[in-house]
């Protein structure tokens, strides 16, 4: 195990403002995926834990709701700053944790800190409504106000960035939140009790718990004084969710699985098309919810396309995060090695031809090469399920209408990318794909300006954007009567 070197790596739960230990004293190991080496332990905690950082969060609501808009908005930069003036350590933590390059990790704590920033803005225009009246002696307004305890489930593929993008808006809003990060990245859950700490945020605002999902999944969900739940992470759990929170009639933000097509047009640039796509593509290792599942290439650049992007993906240095130079990381575990080379075996045995790539790396681990697959077709598994890994299937299509159709062949509908040089079809285009985000011409398209979401089965609510703050918002309406002469 290695010893606590990094000064954000906390090793407990933050409850109420104290840091503590689980009931049992049991504990999890995290581990480095790029070579397996324990890094530490947090606490195993469950159901009672979970329930007491609950009542800490409403005891801090009580106070924290009367807060101003100005003293929030000054609380969130403080953290802002926080965030930056510890990003060179903040991002060790995450690569060491999760594996991607220390170049992604740095840009993903400035991700954190830029969604912080912007509901610090955003804090300050929460505005109601005064609304002409229908009555002579009644005035009509509307109030928005917080809707209380916020429970925040993040995933291990961003866990600061993910998290920023819950506590900040509910912090903004004047809500309380209990956050519960993924197992397999915690610490870079867990910086954010020392970064609100050092940003002089209020003892019971943010709590943080580590351990058993199910569990605290459950008391998140039955317990009633939880009134809004946000989840980023799989379909699958989020069903479950939604389930559960509907017993209490929680307000629910779900950020869930993609399928990302990714279209090229035989009018596109194609050397603009393959560097979008190796964002798009193999960020984080392939493993982002809005990295690209599929290609689909005109046939008419099809040749052109699958060279070009199988140079550049064989070029791609990969390795340990941590060393220098370093694009592509580990996978995250056994387990999400596995699953790429299931899908790698079903599309060769289906005609799939492996153009680079197709195997573990050399370095061994849960390294895997980057990988193209051309002629791809509809029968492979990738073409409905989400790879979350470096493997690029690139289908081939005729007309417009063909590459539409199976761009939305899909249950999810979360991000989608298309390259064209002609201004009518990329409207034609952008109107008839049924994502809740496109990119035209363009591989990486997230901000915090712009509203972050999907539809069909990717989820429910927006993250980013002005809109990312109103489901942390109660609507009131107030009608003042008795005001006649």
């Amino acid at each position: 195990m290695l010893k606590q070197s990094n000064p954000f790596m906390k090793q407990a739960n933050l409850i109420g403002g104290e840091w503590v230990a689980a009931d049992s004293g049991e504990t999890i190991d995290v581990v480095n995926p790029a070579n397996g080496q324990v890094l530490g332990t947090v606490p195993k905690s469950g159901q009672a834990e979970t329930a007491r950082a609950i009542d800490a969060a409403q005891k801090a609501f009580e106070s924290f709701r009367k807060t101003t808009a100005l003293e929030r908005s000054n609380m969130l930069r403080r953290l802002h700053a926080a965030l930056m003036d510890n990003q060179d350590a903040l991002a060790e933590l995450l690569t060491l944790e999760q594996g991607k390059s220390l170049a992604e990790a740095k840009g993903e704590i400035g991700a954190s800190a830029a969604n912080v920033l912007w509901f610090a803005e955003e804090a300050r225009r929460t505005y109601g409504d005064v609304i002409p009246s229908p009555w002579a002696d009644r005035r009509v307004m509307v109030n928005k106000e917080p809707v209380g305890v916020v429970a925040a489930i993040t995933p291990w593929n961003f866990p600061s960035s993910m998290l920023a993008r819950k506590i900040a808006p509910a912090i903004a809003a004047g809500c309380t939140s209990v956050a519960k990060p993924a197992e397999l990245t915690p610490y870079s859950g867990l910086a954010w009790g020392l970064l609100a700490e050092e940003a002089g945020i209020p003892p019971g605002v943010i709590n943080i718990v580590t351990g058993t999902a199910s569990e605290i999944g459950d008391e998140l969900c039955a317990n009633p004084l939880v009134r809004k739940i946000t989840f980023t992470g799989s379909t699958r759990v989020g069903k479950l969710l939604l389930s559960k929170a509907a017993a209490t009639v929680k307000k629910v933000s779900m950020e869930l699985g993609g399928n990302a097509p990714f279209l090229v047009f035989d009018d596109a640039d194609l050397d603009r098309a393959v560097e979008g796509a190796m964002v798009a593509k193999y960020r984080n290792s392939g493993q982002t919810c809005v990295c690209t599942n599929r290609f689909f290439v005109q046939a008419g650049v099809y040749d052109a396309f699958v060279e070009k992007l199988a140079k550049a993906s064989s070029a791609l240095k990969v390795g340990p995060g941590v060393e220098d130079g370093v694009q592509q990381g580990p996978l995250i575990d056994e387990t999400a090695l596995a699953k790429v080379e299931e899908f790698v075996t079903d599309a060769t045995a289906k005609g799939g031809k492996v153009v680079v790539g197709g195997k573990r790396h050399a370095l061994g681990g849960s390294f895997f090469e980057p990988t193209v697959i051309a002629e791809a077709t509809p029968k492979m598994k990738f073409m409905k399920e989400e790879i979350f890994g470096p493997v690029a299937p690139v289908f081939r299509f005729e007309t417009e209408e063909e590459a539409i159709a199976l761009a939305n062949d899909t249950d999810y509908g979360l991000a989608c990318y298309f390259y064209t040089n002609d201004l009518r079809r990329a409207f034609r285009v952008m109107g008839e794909l049924k994502y809740g985000m496109v990119g035209v011409n363009e591989g990486l398209i997230t901000t915090p300006e712009a509203p972050f979401g999907g539809v069909k089965e990717s989820g429910l609510g927006r993250e980013g954007g002005h809109q990312g703050i109103e489901d942390y918002l109660d609507t009131k309406y107030v009608c003042i009567g008795g005001l006649g002469d």
